[in-house]
Parts: structure tokens; sequence; C-alpha cells
């Protein structure tokens, strides 16, 4: 049995393993050397309770086979009602249903927060991310062709976008996750 729930500090060295070989081998990632558990953490820690991060697990006491969070968008003032979200599991748990359990339910959370609208950003070509993304709500909006360089080739990034709530005017500040917790769909 699957089980999501917040991550916690103490899960930082299993999503910093988690996320390892996407940054050394893969193109997900556009970060080149892996972050550690201590860079995990302080990750985890800047996002000062506003924004969530949960893990997958295997059953209540299970190990972690996946994470997701969410972070903001862009740094301006004007984008604090929008948030970009990521996702993350172990070769093991990819293509299993434990993505499409862990992202609906990161993205449930994120509505209950009150963020209008969540941006995932693909790199390009990754049918399951696409699918996966599609499949909890998000649509396809557009493309930045060869913005990225990784292992000899030039990389495509497309985003999809997901109205998580009616845009209000004025808008509602969205609330933090320590306040709302996990929000299963």
């Amino acid at each position: 049995m699957i089980a999501i729930r917040a991550a916690e500090p103490a899960d930082a060295a299993a999503i910093a393993a988690i996320y390892a070989p996407h940054v050394l081998t893969g193109t997900a990632s556009f970060e080149i050397d892996p972050p550690d558990a201590r860079a995990m953490r302080a990750r985890m820690a800047a996002s000062e309770g506003l924004y969530p991060w949960m893990v997958a697990t295997n059953g209540e006491e299970g190990g972690v086979i996946g994470y997701a969070y969410a972070g903001k968008f862009r740094d301006r003032p004007a984008y604090r009602y929008v948030c970009e979200t990521s996702i993350y599991l172990t070769d093991a748990s990819s293509g299993s249903g434990v993505g499409r359990l862990l992202y609906a339910a990161l993205v449930t959370t994120l509505r209950a927060q009150g963020f209008v609208h969540a941006i995932g950003a693909i790199t390009l070509p990754n049918d399951r991310s696409i699918k996966l993304h599609e499949a909890v709500g998000f649509r396809r909006t557009g493309v930045y062709r060869e913005v990225g360089f990784k292992h000899g080739q030039w990389i495509d990034v497309g985003f999809w976008q997901c109205q998580l709530n009616e845009p209000a005017v004025p808008p509602v500040e969205p609330r933090k996750f320590s306040d709302v917790g996990v929000v299963r769909p």
C-alpha cells in the first residue's frame, strides 16, 4: 500500500538519492552536480512552510520511493499566486501509478491552499511526464526551443499549466502548506 505524506528533514537523504540519477544521467533536470542530503534539507526549509514537499512511501513505515514539491514560479511578487511543480520517482516506481497518486495529492493540496495556477516544466521529449501531467489536469501552454545543453545535446523545455482555482480580484493569499497539510484527492 502506497502512503503519501509531508516530507520531513529526515527524508532528505532518500530524496537526494532519488534525484541523483536524474541529474547524472538524465535530462529531466538541468543540474549537473546532484545535491546531497544537506542541500535537499536546505531546499525543503527554503519553502518556509508555504510550498509543499511530499513523499510517497511503501506503506506507513516503508522507504521513500518518490517525491513531489512546489516552489516559486518566479521571484516577482505578482507571481505569488502561481507555483511551479516537480516530481521524481525511483526507477522501480516509474510506471506503477505511484507518480499519479503523488502528483494528484500535490495538485489537490495546492488547490486547497488557494494557489491559482501550477506550472510544470518538462524537458522534451518525455512522453511519461507529459501523460502524468495531463492525467492530473495540466494542459500544454508552450515550448522554449533548445534552451538547455546537457549530455552533448540541446534540449527543449515544454510548459504545462493547471488551473487550480478561479482567479479572484483581489486575489486571496495562498495558505501555508504547514497550515493545510497533505490533502488527498
